[in-house]
């Protein structure tokens, strides 16, 4: 009961938080230079916070001495919404790709546009690898830390792996290292459910993919390098004291694209 009583106040303040800080950042989404990123870090770190405070789950932060400085490539895990927000306050200037439909958000689509966010139209295929690999090359060359999913939806925590090819051009064409990041967020933040279980949150940043390999290559390490250590969060997370209550279970995976 204490658990649901949690989720519902969690809930409705990280909604009811968003839609203010949105009224708030608007007007700085008309200014040059991204000068609204402050506040959207701000907005990530006090809801960290908030899921902390109301929702007793905590965030152990691992390997951040692997981020690498200036431009570069971050391929996450994903498995709750979570990290689309949590990742934010832990780069400099973070530019997600993210599907456009999210553009039809109001002033929060708004916002992804001012902000250089990547949307990207799923059903144009080849074209819209094209665009997302160029505008991907072009932020990374400006200093930005570009974010993506490689699974491309949220995965059940221990369900097979997913990985899309866009990553692997993106990495091709950019000549940067890529970040690969690790997590168990899945365990306390279940996609499709409202509740929020208390524990703690594990997100590892492995060691960067040097520039150079062969895009295959490169996908199957980036493949191996996620999800063995994504496996290993996971049962650490099932052996420690305080267990999370949602099992990992397997489903299909989606074909490439």
């Amino acid at each position: 009961m204490l658990v649901v009583l949690r989720s519902l106040a969690f809930t409705v303040m990280l909604y009811g938080f968003t839609w203010l800080m949105l009224l708030v950042i608007w007007p700085f989404f008309l200014l040059p230079d991204r000068r609204a990123w402050p506040l959207v870090k701000l907005w990530g770190r006090i809801v960290v916070w908030l899921h902390r405070v109301v929702g007793g789950t905590r965030v152990e932060w691992r390997g951040l001495e692997n981020i690498p400085e200036g431009g570069f490539l971050v391929a996450a895990k994903h498995q709750a919404m979570w990290e689309t927000f949590a990742l934010i306050p832990m780069f400099d200037s973070a530019a997600f790709v993210l599907k456009h439909e999210l553009g039809r958000i109001p002033i929060f689509g708004f916002g992804t546009r001012q902000m250089g966010m990547i949307a990207i139209d799923r059903s144009a295929g080849a074209r819209a690898l094209i665009e997302m690999t160029q505008r991907a090359k072009q932020a990374i060359a400006e200093g930005r830390q570009v974010i993506i999913f490689p699974e491309g939806t949220r995965t059940l925590p221990g369900g097979p792996p997913a990985y899309k090819v866009g990553v692997g051009y993106i990495y091709e064409a950019c000549g940067a290292p890529c970040l690969p990041v690790a997590l168990n967020s899945g365990l306390y933040w279940p996609r499709r459910s409202w509740l929020r279980y208390p524990g703690t949150i594990i997100v590892e940043f492995l060691p960067p993919i040097a520039p150079g390999m062969p895009r295959r290559e490169f996908l199957a390490k980036l493949e191996r390098d996620i999800e063995d250590a994504s496996d290993r969060l996971i049962a650490e997370a099932a052996a420690s004291r305080r267990p999370p209550p949602i099992p990992a279970r397997a489903e299909p995976a989606a074909p490439s694209a």
